[in-house]
């Protein structure tokens, strides 16, 4: 009884996101909703940080949820509602980030990294294909016999 009333206790807990958008935001035109729901996974909640506003129980997030479905009706498209958010906001909302301004050097950073890696590499490689081994030292005929000997008059054999 007391482990299926934690179970119980553990999936409501896991599906509390589910619970995030209310009955009363949601718009009669699945098409519209739809597009609200897929604006609103891009959008961080400015309370939580780590939740969109789709997910976010937080009382700004409803807000920015009734805002976008608001925009959406009055005709905007995605882009103008996320472009009217973040201006409201910042672009600290967005989950994606603008490739602009000095975004854009994060942006790049990575590619960039990356690219002085694989020089790297390849310098480094390249470098130890021209290594050569060291040459063996070649024992002249004298010192073959002596060897020779001493191989022959070693005890124990």
């Amino acid at each position: 009884m007391r482990r299926t009333g934690l179970i119980l206790i553990l999936l409501l807990a896991l599906s509390a996101p589910a619970f995030a958008v209310q009955p009363d935001e949601v718009l009669d035109d699945p098409a519209l909703e739809a597009r609200a729901r897929q604006i609103s996974q891009k959008l961080r909640c400015p309370i939580c940080q780590g939740e969109n506003i789709d997910e976010s129980n937080a009382a700004i997030s409803r807000d920015l949820r009734l805002y976008v479905r608001e925009r959406l009706v009055a005709g905007d498209s995605d882009a103008e509602v996320i472009d009217n958010v973040a201006d409201r906001f910042g672009e600290f909302v967005l989950f994606e980030p603008r490739a602009s301004g000095g975004n854009l050097l994060l942006w790049l950073a990575g590619p960039a990294m990356a690219l002085v890696a694989l020089l790297v590499a390849w310098g480094f490689l390249r470098g130890r294909a021209r290594a050569q081994p060291a040459p063996t030292p070649r024992l002249s005929q004298e010192e073959k016999s002596r060897l020779d000997e001493i191989m022959r008059d070693r005890p124990g054999e």
